[in-house]
């Protein structure tokens, strides 16, 4: 690493779960409280992130964690942020995925039919592709966020990122949602015609041995 830092070549690994409007507080009171509460990266920057824009409307439709909206232009928005701020350097995005709630009512056969994550992961990568393809953004992965539900900070067990369902009363036993069978289809490129596919993005991808990644040549 150090070798290729020296040659100016690096990679830049960003993780990514949703994205916010920004608002520069010009009221000093304001700045000053929110550098009390916060004492935190927002408090340096002097502003406030909020997932509000014109009219109040949401910028997006949300997951299961309040602050995780999900606005797949903003993905392409940041890659070209990064292209032109820094030199379009190598990017890996490390995670990027949404949650669905752990509800115990829930039986797992149902709680398999993820939907959303679906519509969400083609969304984002679509995103991706024309941020590469139109944009030129120099992009070398995509790592989704999770291979398996797990433990998230403060939200604990009640909400399920993963991929697979894990059964936390039954021995951590697995399931493959469905979301594990269209990154299967994704990466293989075996999808019919009709099936929303978007045969570019396939073309960019190379299968890895995880599911829950995909490289772009």
């Amino acid at each position: 690493m150090t070798s290729l830092l020296s040659k100016g070549l690096w990679i830049l690994l960003a993780s990514i779960t949703t994205q916010h409007f920004m608002h520069k507080s010009n009221d000093f009171l304001l700045g000053d409280l929110i550098g009390k509460v916060l004492n935190d990266s927002l408090a340096d920057s002097g502003t406030l992130t909020l997932p509000f824009g014109e009219n109040l409307k949401p910028i997006g439709d949300r997951a299961n964690s309040v602050w995780l909206y999900i606005v797949p232009r903003g993905l392409r928005s940041l890659m070209n942020y990064i292209r032109e701020k820094y030199g379009n350097p190598p990017l890996i995005i490390t995670e990027n995925g949404m949650d669905d709630p752990n509800n115990a009512l829930t039986p797992i056969k149902d709680a398999l039919k993820d939907a959303k994550r679906i519509k969400y992961h083609e969304a984002y990568l679509e995103s991706l592709l024309a941020s590469i393809k139109e944009d030129g953004c120099n992009v070398k992965g995509y790592f989704v966020w999770s291979l398996l539900d797990n433990w998230e900070w403060a939200a604990g067990y009640t909400s399920r990122f993963g991929l697979y369902f894990v059964d936390y009363k039954d021995k951590l036993k697995r399931y493959p949602k469905d979301s594990v069978q269209w990154f299967k289809k994704f990466l293989t490129s075996t999808w019919s015609e009709g099936t929303g596919a978007n045969e570019d993005l396939h073309r960019k991808t190379n299968t890895r041995t995880h599911t829950q990644s995909y490289k772009i040549k």
